[in-house]
């Protein structure tokens, strides 16, 4: 088995239309890299220069953000769902 990961919006046209994909990984930073294998560009979308979670990009795990576990080296395991949420600001 692997992780479902679901693809928001703004990100699905590098995913060809996709809302949804399947990752084996054991970390999130790990999911990052193989989404990025899968789909070229998704990785910059989501890290910054530095390789850190970009400001305005939210990961959850089960629900839990990742911020609030340990961050990119949050560990995955198969069955586990990954959302990623752009931030959303307005006025």
């Amino acid at each position: 088995m692997s992780i479902l990961v679901r693809i928001p919006t703004p990100l699905r046209k590098i995913t060809k239309g996709q809302d949804k994909a399947k990752v084996e990984a054991t970390s999130i930073a790990d999911l990052v890299d193989n989404l990025d294998k899968q789909f070229d560009g998704l990785k910059s979308r989501l890290l910054d220069d530095q390789g850190k979670l970009k400001e305005f990009i939210n990961i959850y795990l089960n629900g839990e953000d990742i911020r609030f576990l340990s961050g990119l080296e949050t560990i995955t395991k198969s069955g586990d769902e990954v959302s990623i949420v752009p931030a959303v600001a307005g006025g």
